[in-house]
């Protein structure tokens, strides 16, 4: 499916809308040494500037989990890492983000936030051969080096003197025309002036803790949306199901009855308050008597699960499996992923790993621009 300029944009938004950066931040100077730091590792350790004093050269990337654009770099950061470490090159990742101020819409490319926790995460899944380091508590390392969006490279002499900020390439996701972070590195390791040493930087704003007030608001806007209930019926299901939109459709089928279909509903609000600003869609079905319709309604509400909701008005409960997924065996809480044309990409019979989930969303609706 061809992504729209819409879409495209909405990303944009949702990925560089924030408040200012603060008042005095600008990047370090060129020829400014390289700002102390000590900071932990998703490895479980402590990283400290010290650590690196070997290098030859030192390449110091301000990154984070979510932001499309990082993520479009994450192979080439770690090429760098391969192509260099035997030639004296040392990579640190930093993530410089507060995750409490990063907003769930933001996170539309991703299915992970930039909590630490969750960074051990990426890291353990994509097998960063590099240190990945947590900034978010205090921001401090970031304010130092004046990181100003995801990614934001800064390359050191041996000397632990700045010789390059900016950009990694021109490529994001298509191949670059201009290697600026490696023509940087080989400038320092031939004792070469860098031919370019500022570029301009794209991605994703960094963010500030003095942007959780803008985050919390967002989610009091969100709990403020109208939640709403219709019935359907099994012909309303089969067309459902044939998905006639161009949205990657989940659909999750619960009742008032079951515990854990009730307890996971708020998983469910956190992926359509990421996603629906992308080819996506929320869908739920209550298998509740119709005539609970009200009783339904209230635990919707009281979940605040503002989408697409039904309750199924037909008492043949095996005419809708075969009208819904004829492999559902039947138990509930039961989760579908339809792709654009009606294919079954996802499918879980109980409750699921909202992680999972999210993957299964990220990997068809994409990561990147």
């Amino acid at each position: 499916m061809k992504t729209t300029r819409l879409t495209i944009v909405l990303g944009l938004l949702a990925c560089t809308t924030a408040l200012a950066d603060p008042p005095d931040l600008k990047p370090l100077e060129i020829g400014a040494a390289a700002p102390d730091f000590n900071l932990p590792g998703v490895d479980g350790k402590d990283h400290a500037l010290k650590d690196y004093e070997a290098a030859k050269a030192l390449v110091v990337v301000f990154t984070c989990n979510h932001c499309p654009t990082a993520q479009a770099y994450e192979e080439r950061v770690a090429k760098l890492h391969e192509d260099y470490k035997d030639k004296g090159v040392a990579v640190v990742a930093i993530s410089p983000n507060d995750p409490k101020a990063v907003r769930l819409d933001e996170l539309g490319y991703s299915d992970l936030g930039d909590s630490f926790e969750d960074m051990k995460i990426r890291a353990r899944d994509h097998k960063y051969p590099y240190p990945y380091l947590y900034d978010g508590d205090t921001q401090a390392v970031a304010r130092a080096y004046g990181a100003l969006a995801t990614p934001h490279v800064f390359i050191f002499d041996a000397e632990r003197k700045l010789r390059y900020h900016g950009r990694i390439d021109d490529g994001e996701v298509k191949p670059p025309k201009s290697r600026d972070a490696l023509n940087a590195v080989d400038a320092i390791l031939a004792g070469k002036p860098v031919p370019t040493p500022i570029t301009r930087v794209f991605g994703c704003s960094t963010k500030w803790a003095d942007k959780q007030a803008d985050a919390k608001k967002s989610l009091e806007t969100w709990d403020a949306e109208p939640v709403a209930i219709e019935p359907i019926d099994l012909a309303g299901v089969a067309k459902l199901a044939k998905n006639e939109t161009d949205k990657y459709t989940v659909v999750n089928v619960w009742a008032t009855w079951c515990g854990p279909c009730v307890q996971e509903l708020p998983e469910f609000v956190t992926m359509n308050r990421m996603y629906r600003g992308r080819p996506f869609r929320l869908v739920t079905i209550s298998l509740d008597d119709p005539a609970k319709k009200d009783q339904a309604l209230a635990t919707l509400k009281d979940k605040r699960v503002a989408a697409t909701n039904y309750i199924l008005d037909s008492a043949d409960r095996d005419a809708f499996a075969e009208a819904l997924d004829p492999k559902w065996p039947g138990p509930v809480p039961y989760t579908l992923i339809l792709a654009p044309g009606g294919e079954v990409v996802y499918r879980k019979s109980g409750g699921v790993d909202p992680l999972e989930v999210r993957r299964a969303i990220v990997s068809k609706i994409g990561r990147t621009y």
